[in-house]
């Protein structure tokens, strides 16, 4: 039985988070709620006129109209409006309508008119756009024909319907799984603002954060709520489980108490009585039940020998497939140390970048450098079809696994829900979800000095995500990612690519600070120079629009005329001192940048020699804080350098 007698209620404008281990039956939940499934007892009782719109894992395919068709049919009354109001428009010009048929049609357009403007009828391909190009699709996505695109874009356009049709009750299964970083970022945004009723089954912790107002527990076939996002909800559900398991624990110690009582006593006359006092005292005990308690492992990984400081190098890399220019004139260069994120949208070239970096796609042009004594672990996206599928899960992770990382086997395995068995099952009855946590399992017990992790978190719960995330987090070696989980993203990555125009672009810093640089770029790079930068700059522009004069040189001019040309000369000649004179400051202002930039690289310097010398990483919280400044230096020196930038332009244009 997956739901015991549930009772459940949901306010309109509320935005709960479905949350629960994987089979606790989320998904039927929601099925019911839908009115896709029936209960087999008791009733889902919705109010009149109730709109409910559900956006399933998968399985939705569209066909037969373009991406935008497919959109804006949410809107189809709408569209029925439209429709019949450019039939009466053509009919109107029709002279052999008699005059009553022709004041009824008029009318009948004028009603028309007043509702189509009313529901915003007008703003339909504007709505529609924007939540298409929320979504990741551009202008040329939007003509072409639906059925061309793979399953998650399927997903895409039946979740661009859902929100265009705007229902009272939203009900969304990993609405996320498909969708890139900017998409999720998007859809945060308008969930966060949408004014009805919405339910989400999510494995993405930010997302649940960003989004969520309550989050309601489903374990062991009943319902808990917890007002609050899911950080929240973290600390007063292992609050209340160790509550639980306190309570359990003295149940258990009463129990035992009685029954050794009753056991002692049960034969003798002068107990009787008070044997069956205890025996029906133990039959209306209701026994507590608590959740199994998942273990949090703390895994680390095999031991590899340290790699050269410089561990991959591109130079000039071009990549195309036929027409499509993926990659024009790339170059990168990645440092022993380095925890990288690319991101960019779907389609950018993520994941072809990553199989030239592990060497696994060689048809491209340009030059790709592996440093040093560099041992290499790619984990693809389709890493779980590489599984042998006559290997058990146990064989599976023993194969790949140093002699010295068999015992570690069984805790890493019940760290992703593997357990009794469990262990036992050959990988080719495993479900999709299953294959990919054993593929995950399966690279760390590997030994390398370098990660390449192409979307390791699909089809991961949030527990199987945290076990990854801890032993990621304590990761000595070279690390290289594409996920889509923003939490994922920000705890490890300390380095942006991103990817896109057949470019990649290096963000020093975390997400949120890559974020913060994408949102400010287009300000002023001197917004923090001095204010009274502004007014040098601005006096000399007025100097170089000032016109002098002609004049002869040796020739007096006599008169007013000449008074008035001397007046002028003397103008220009006060205009050209007022303008070197604002140079000169811009000058020592770019004299007194390139010091500090210098300084800052000197520093760099410094820490990089420390952060490459043996044994730095035994302190993690020193290395940290070495990390931390280095990252706040590099940041520091690209601010000075847009600085300095916009003063050389304004003393070139002088």
């Amino acid at each position: 039985m997956l739901l015991d007698r549930l009772t459940w209620q949901i306010g309109d404008g509320e935005r709960v988070g479905l949350c629960g281990p994987n089979g606790a039956g989320k998904t039927t939940l929601l099925k019911l709620l839908a009115g896709h499934d029936e209960p087999d007892s008791g009733a889902v009782i919705t109010p009149t006129n109730l709109t409910i719109g559900y956006l399933p894992q998968d399985g939705l395919s569209h066909t037969g109209r373009t991406v935008f068709e497919e959109a804006s049919s949410a809107f189809q009354p709408l569209l029925d409006f439209k429709n019949e109001m450019h039939h009466i428009e053509h009919r109107l010009g029709d002279a052999s309508i008699p005059e009553p048929e022709h004041d009824a049609m008029l009318e009948r357009y004028s009603d028309l008119q007043d509702r189509f403007r009313l529901s915003d009828g007008y703003t339909i391909d504007l709505r529609v756009a924007t939540v298409l190009r929320g979504l990741g699709f551009d202008q040329h996505d939007a003509s072409r024909p639906a059925d061309t695109f793979s399953g998650g874009w399927q997903m895409r356009i039946a979740l661009a319907k859902l929100l265009l049709g705007r229902p009272n009750l939203l009900l969304l299964d990993e609405p996320t799984n498909h969708l890139d970083l900017d998409a999720r970022n998007w859809l945060e945004g308008y969930l966060s603002a949408y004014p009805y009723a919405v339910i989400l089954v999510s494995h993405d912790r930010y997302f649940l954060d960003a989004v969520v107002t309550r989050i309601t527990d489903l374990n062991l076939r009943t319902l808990t709520d917890y007002v609050g996002n899911y950080s929240k909800y973290v600390q007063r559900r292992d609050a209340m489980l160790d509550r639980l398991r306190q309570a359990k624990r003295d149940q258990d110690e009463e129990v035992a108490r009685v029954k050794m009582f009753i056991d002692r006593f049960r034969y003798q006359a002068t107990k009787a009585s008070q044997v069956q006092s205890r025996i029906k005292q133990l039959e209306k005990v209701v026994p507590i039940e608590v959740p199994p308690e998942r273990k949090r492992i703390r895994f680390t990984f095999p031991s590899c020998a340290k790699s050269g400081r410089m561990v991959l190098e591109l130079a000039n890399l071009q990549k195309a497939y036929g027409d499509l220019v993926v990659f024009r004139d790339l170059s990168l260069h990645i440092e022993r140390g380095d925890r990288i994120a690319m991101v960019g949208p779907n389609g950018a070239g993520k994941s072809t970048l990553m199989r030239m970096l592990s060497g696994e796609e060689s048809d491209y042009g340009g030059i790709r450098t592996l440093g040093h004594q560099v041992v290499m672990e790619y984990f693809a996206q389709d890493e779980a079809t590489r599984l042998n599928p006559a290997l058990t899960v146990y064989e599976t992770l023993e194969a790949g696994s140093s002699h010295g990382m068999v015992p570690a086997i069984r805790n890493i395995l019940g760290g992703f829900l593997f357990s009794g068995d469990d262990v036992y099952k050959k990988a080719r009855v495993l479900s999709g979800g299953e294959r990919t946590r054993l593929a995950v399992a399966r690279m760390l017990l590997r030994p390398s000095n370098t990660l390449l992790l192409d979307e390791p978190t699909n089809h991961l719960d949030l527990d199987s995500k945290d076990v990854l995330l801890d032993a990621l987090e304590d990761y000595g070696g070279t690390l290289i990612i594409v996920s889509h989980d923003r939490y994922f993203v920000e705890k490890l990555a300390t380095k942006i690519i991103e990817i896109g125009h057949g470019e990649g672009t290096v963000y020093p810093g975390t997400y949120a600070e890559f974020l913060w640089h994408k949102e400010n770029k287009d300000r002023p790079s001197g917004t923090a120079a001095p204010t009274n930068q502004k007014t040098v700059v601005k006096k000399a522009k007025a100097a170089r629009s000032a016109k002098a004069p002609d004049a002869t040189p040796g020739v007096q001019q006599a008169g007013p005329q000449a008074a008035g040309a001397r007046k002028d000369r003397k103008r220009a000649e006060a205009d050209r001192r007022q303008q070197r004179r604002a140079v000169d400051l811009l000058r020592k202002r770019i004299a007194e940048l390139e010091s500090r930039i210098a300084e800052r690289e000197a520093q760099v310097r410094d820490l990089e020699a420390e952060m490459s010398a043996d044994g730095f990483y035994d302190d993690p919280s020193a290395a940290n804080a070495t990390i931390d400044r280095h990252k706040t230096l590099m940041w520091d020196v690209g601010d000075l350098i847009g600085q300095w930038e916009a003063l050389q332009a304004h003393v070139a244009g002088s």
